[in-house]
C-alpha cells in the first residue's frame, strides 16, 4: 500500500531528464504557442480591429467566440470518444495545419457564415492540439518542465499581441497564420505514448468532481475576460493601452506556469489553485472599478499570471487522481464553460464590455469556492 498527498509534486514514473526533457518541453511549448496562444487567442487583439475596420457587430463578435468554443468542446469530446487521438502524431500535425488554414482564410470575405464556420473548425483543431500536446508531456516530464511547456501559450499570446498591434484586420489574420505554421515546425515530431490509467476510487472521484466543477466555472469566467479584456480597456483608454495590456497578459503568462510549478514543491496544488482563482477574480474586476493605464496593466498582469497557472494546476491534479482520460474530461468541462460564457454576457454587450467583466469576475470567484471543496477533502489518499 502506498500513501501520497493530493496536490504535492511527485516525479512521473519514467520521466525524461536533461536535454531530452527540454527538447520535449520545447516541442510541447511550440504546439501550445501555435494551437492556443496564437491560433486561438489572437482573436482577442484582432476583435477591436474587426469592429473598427470590418463592420463586425458586438453580437457577431460574441457569436464568433462561441463558435470557436463550440468547436473546442467538439475537439475535447473527440479525444474522449477516440482515445488513440491523444497519442497520434499525425492528428497533432493535421490539427496544426488545419488551424493554420482557417486563420489564413478569415480575411478572404466579410461573410458571417464563413467566419463562424472557420472559427468552429479552428476550435476543434485547437482542442486536439492542446490535449495531444499535454498528454505527450505530462506523463514524461517533471513539473517545472511541464510549466515551461504551458508557458508556450503565453509566448504565443505575447508574440501575437506585439506583432498585431495597430495593424489592419486582414493582415493580422495572415500574420497569425504565418506564426502558427512557424510554431508547427518544431512541434512536428511531438508525440506521446499511451499511459495506462487505473479506475479512480470513490474518494478520488469526489476530489475529481469538485475539481471538474471548479474548472468548468473557470472556463465560463476566464473566457469572458480572455475575449473582451482588450475591448473593455479600450472603452476607457486608447487602443495602444488595450494592445499593450494584451502583450502584458502574454508576458505574465510565459513564466507563470513554471512559477506555479515551483511553488507546488512547498504548497499543495489544491491550495495554489484556490489562490490563483482569487487573484484572477480580483484582476478581472479591477478595470471595472478603476480606470487608467495602471489599473489596466495590473489587471492584465494578474490575468496573465493566473489563467495558465489554473489550467496547469487543475490538469496536473486531474492526472494525479488517475481518472481515465482526465485531461480530455477536464478540457471538455472547460470548453463547455467557454461556450456558456460569451452567450451569458451577450445581452450585456450593447452597454459596453465592463458589465461582462464583472460577470466574469463573479464566476471565477464561484470557481474559487468550488476549489475550496477540493482543498478541504482529506489530503491523504491510498
Amino acid at each position: 500500500m502506498t500513501t501520497k498527498t493530493l496536490g504535492v509534486e511527485k516525479s512521473p514514473v519514467g520521466a525524461v531528464s536533461g536535454g531530452a526533457a527540454w527538447r520535449l518541453a520545447g516541442q510541447g511549448a511550440a504546439a501550445l504557442a501555435g494551437g492556443m496562444g496564437i491560433g486561438r487567442f489572437a482573436y482577442t487583439p484582432i476583435l477591436p480591429m474587426m469592429h473598427a475596420q470590418a463592420g463586425l457587430s458586438p453580437r457577431l463578435g460574441a457569436a464568433l467566440a462561441t463558435a470557436n468554443y463550440t468547436g473546442y468542446l467538439a475537439g475535447a469530446l473527440a479525444a474522449i470518444a477516440v482515445p488513440r487521438l491523444l497519442h497520434s502524431r499525425w492528428a497533432l500535425r493535421l490539427s496544426l495545419l488545419i488551424l493554420t488554414a482557417t486563420l489564413a482564410l478569415m480575411p478572404l470575405d466579410r461573410s458571417g457564415p464563413l467566419w463562424l464556420s472557420l472559427r468552429l473548425i479552428a476550435g476543434i483543431a485547437s482542442a486536439l492540439v492542446f490535449v495531444i500536446a499535454v498528454s505527450a508531456v505530462l506523463p514524461r516530464l517533471h513539473s517545472h518542465h511541464v510549466g515551461w511547456t504551458f508557458g508556450g501559450v503565453g509566448a504565443g499570446i505575447a508574440l501575437s499581441g506585439a506583432v498585431l498591434a495597430g495593424g489592419n484586420w486582414r493582415t493580422a489574420w495572415w500574420i497569425t497564420a504565418v506564426l502558427t505554421i512557424a510554431c508547427t515546425v518544431p512541434a512536428w515530431h511531438l508525440t506521446g505514448s499511451p499511459t495506462p490509467r487505473t479506475a479512480a476510487g470513490k474518494t478520488r472521484s469526489r476530489h475529481f468532481n469538485a475539481l471538474l466543477a471548479s474548472y468548468t466555472l473557470e472556463g465560463i469566467g476566464y473566457i469572458i475576460a480572455g475575449t473582451f479584456l482588450v475591448a473593455a480597456i479600450n472603452e476607457t483608454a486608447t487602443g495602444a493601452v488595450g494592445n499593450g495590456a494584451w502583450i502584458i497578459v502574454g508576458l505574465a503568462a510565459l513564466p507563470s506556469t513554471a512559477i506555479w510549478a515551483w511553488l507546488s514543491r512547498s504548497w499543495s496544488r489544491s491550495t495554489l489553485l484556490l489562490v490563483a482563482l482569487v487573484l484572477q477574480a480580483v484582476g478581472i474586476a479591477l478595470p471595472t472599478f478603476i480606470h487608467g493605464i495602471a489599473a489596466a496593466l495590473i489587471s492584465a498582469a494578474l490575468f496573465g499570471a493566473t489563467f495558465l497557472g489554473v489550467a496547469n494546476l487543475a490538469i496536473a491534479l486531474g492526472a494525479e487522481l488517475d481518472v481515465p482520460h482526465a485531461v480530455a474530461v477536464l478540457t471538455t468541462g472547460y470548453s463547455l464553460g467557454q461556450i456558456i460564457g460569451p452567450l451569458a454576457v451577450g445581452p450585456l454587450l450593447h452597454n459596453g464590455y465592463h458589465q461582462a467583466l464583472l460577470v466574469s469576475a463573479g464566476v471565477v470567484a464561484l470557481a474559487a469556492t468550488a476549489a475550496l471543496l477540493v482543498r478541504h477533502q482529506p489530503k491523504e489518499l491510498t
